[in-house]
């Protein structure tokens, strides 16, 4: 039976996160991220039943972690020539793309509902004079011992840190600059507002800019997932901007005695939060200066919450220029 959905011409941003796709713990077969993503994709049928329209960004940090551990496996094995960072990014998205897209047109089936879907390979403009390339901060593929890694920066250039998740052991760090623009954002919001589900700026999209003859050029970065679809959900003139995660709320000094649930939260208050520092570094805060962005630049909600909790009208933390 076919699902009538209302057509409301409004949009919905929904970033996936990593745990949408691959489970802590597990070791990321393709049955295993399958399973995850349609249990995740189901939960997304209720936005269309409220009317949205979808676009639908994605995390990929295991999965171009590994990309870049089978680059290193194949040159020492098989002598294979390794790509650069931009290319496993752009491999990243046409293959975690895919599954989305295969998973998502075999859930609307499910529910009788006719949509086309596509997903886009996406690249993303930064600037190359960003302060964060002075300061690179993001860990990418395996972990090297201390010597590995000093042979690999005098070979490549790379730069290493330690790493928290090993003791003794050594990652290559690569920058995070911040998100300008997003290449095509014309194109998908065309697409979307012509009732189309797309998929893109898959992990942040790949970091690119425009040099002194106006040409496209890589760098070794990455963007952040959550701010890229902040951007990209402002720039298409979405209406709401959702970040699916691990937990069902924002929580004031999560973890600690004092912690407590913040479900109704405006623009003012949550500036006050994320300046006290009651939101953790590496892990919310992120994801707040994201919702922040979306509502600064004229959006009409964010919301934070597990994809499970989509279906009750109660459901996850939300920000809003006012509170509701």
């Amino acid at each position: 039976m076919k699902t009538q959905i209302p057509n409301t011409n409004r949009i919905a941003v929904v970033a996936l996160g990593g745990n949408a796709l691959l489970r802590e713990n597990e070791k990321g077969t393709i049955e295993q991220q399958e399973s995850n993503t349609t249990e995740t994709l189901e939960n997304l049928i209720f936005l269309l039943k409220e009317g949205f329209e979808l676009v639908i960004t994605h995390g990929n940090g295991p999965q171009v972690g590994n990309i870049l551990m089978r680059n290193e496996a194949g040159q020492q094995v098989y002598d294979i020539a390794p790509m650069p960072l931009d290319v496993c990014v752009a491999d990243s998205q046409g293959g975690i793309g895919y599954m989305i897209e295969r998973m998502i047109r075999n859930v609307l089936k499910k529910h009788g509902i006719k949509k086309n879907v596509i997903t886009l390979v996406s690249m993303t403009i930064v600037d190359p004079d960003d302060p964060a390339f002075t300061n690179p901060t993001k860990g990418i593929g395996k972990i090297y011992s201390e010597a590995e890694a000093r042979k690999l920066q005098d070979e490549k250039g790379w730069i290493f840190k330690p790493s928290a998740k090993a003791h003794g052991g050594w990652r290559r760090m690569v920058s995070s600059p911040q998100p300008i623009d997003i290449i095509n954002r014309e194109i998908i919001e065309t697409l979307v507002r012509a009732g189309n589900i797309v998929i893109t700026a898959g992990g942040g999209g790949i970091p690119v800019y425009y040099d002194e003859n106006n040409d496209l050029r890589t760098l070794d970065a990455v963007v952040d997932k959550d701010l890229a679809s902040a951007l990209l959900a402002a720039k298409i003139k979405a209406n709401e901007f959702y970040i699916l995660t691990d937990v069902s709320f924002i929580y004031k000094d999560f973890g600690l005695p004092t912690q407590e649930k913040l479900e109704f939260l405006n623009y003012a208050d949550t500036i006050k939060y994320l300046d006290a520092g009651t939101f953790a570094e590496g892990t919310m805060a992120p994801k707040i200066k994201a919702c922040l962005y979306f509502i600064r630049h004229g959006g009409e909600k964010s919301v934070i919450t597990e994809a499970k909790k989509l279906e009750d009208k109660s459901y996850g933390s939300k920000i809003t220029m006012n509170y509701e």
